[in-house]
């Protein structure tokens, strides 16, 4: 149980099947509190059930659901002060937006740098001198293959996951005398639920672009997330680490 007495908040946790899901699960397991957060609170409390029913958590570990609209700063600025001190945060919330560049409507551009880019911002620069003042603590961002890989109908979601990069590297060299990692997890082809329902079961053939050719099961990007979290991962900040089935190694 090496996450006992500390507290993870994770965005984008608030639906079955999905990476935040799978990531609270794992932190869950490790013996974290959870601050799980989504748009939709039937679904959040879907959630919340499913991680009880778990029975990864031990006595004492707690499970919180708080709605949260990231596109909106106010709202994200009352999700930071209602998760309270927290040790971990996880920026796994996203906007996927897909299309060619001429095709790009303004407000799918705008809600994409809103949830990718400024609610990390924001809530990264609100948490992490609380984790500072507790002793230090650990960001793991969530990234894309799109940010380094050229990838058509993906301007957007590729740029706002460039930019989530960027950030890691420059939160790691901030943050570092404060004992607060940032990391990034950049994962490949993936099985969410909503990937799934969106492109079928075979995800378009997206597997085969990868050396291990095949997608990845959420729950194993959501390890990745949970060692960069802990304190196994030490000696690690301002990393991109690929969980992506080799994708960008070939």
């Amino acid at each position: 149980m090496e996450l006992a007495g500390k507290t993870a908040l994770i965005t984008g946790s608030g639906a079955i099947g999905g990476l935040g899901h799978a990531t609270a699960r794992a932190l869950a397991a490790a013996g974290a509190d959870l601050v799980i957060t989504g748009t939709d609170p039937e679904r959040g409390a879907q959630v919340v059930a499913d991680l009880r029913a778990f029975g990864a958590p031990p006595t004492g570990t707690t499970v919180r659901f708080l709605t949260a609209d990231l596109t909106d700063p106010a709202a994200v600025r009352r999700l930071a002060e209602d998760a309270g001190a927290v040790d971990i945060l996880i920026n796994n919330a996203s906007v996927m937006t897909f299309g060619p560049t001429t095709d790009q409507d303004l407000t799918g551009y705008d809600a994409a740098f809103a949830v990718n880019v400024r609610a990390p911002y924001l809530l990264t620069a609100l948490l992490a001198p609380k984790m500072a003042a507790n002793g230090g603590g650990s960001v793991v961002n969530v990234s894309s293959t799109a940010a380094s890989l050229g990838m058509p109908g993906m301007a957007v979601y590729g740029a706002t996951k460039a930019a989530l990069e960027s950030l890691t590297r420059t939160w790691a060299a901030e943050f570092a005398s404060s004992n607060v990692r940032v990391n990034t997890v950049a994962p490949g082809p993936m099985r969410t639920s909503k990937v799934v329902a969106a492109m079928g079961p075979d995800m378009g053939g997206m597997g085969l672009t990868t050396a291990l050719r095949r997608t990845s099961d959420p729950t194993e990007v959501a390890h990745v997330v949970a060692f960069l979290a802990s304190d196994r991962a030490s000696y690690m900040t301002g990393a991109i680490v690929a969980a992506d089935g080799g994708r960008t190694a070939i």
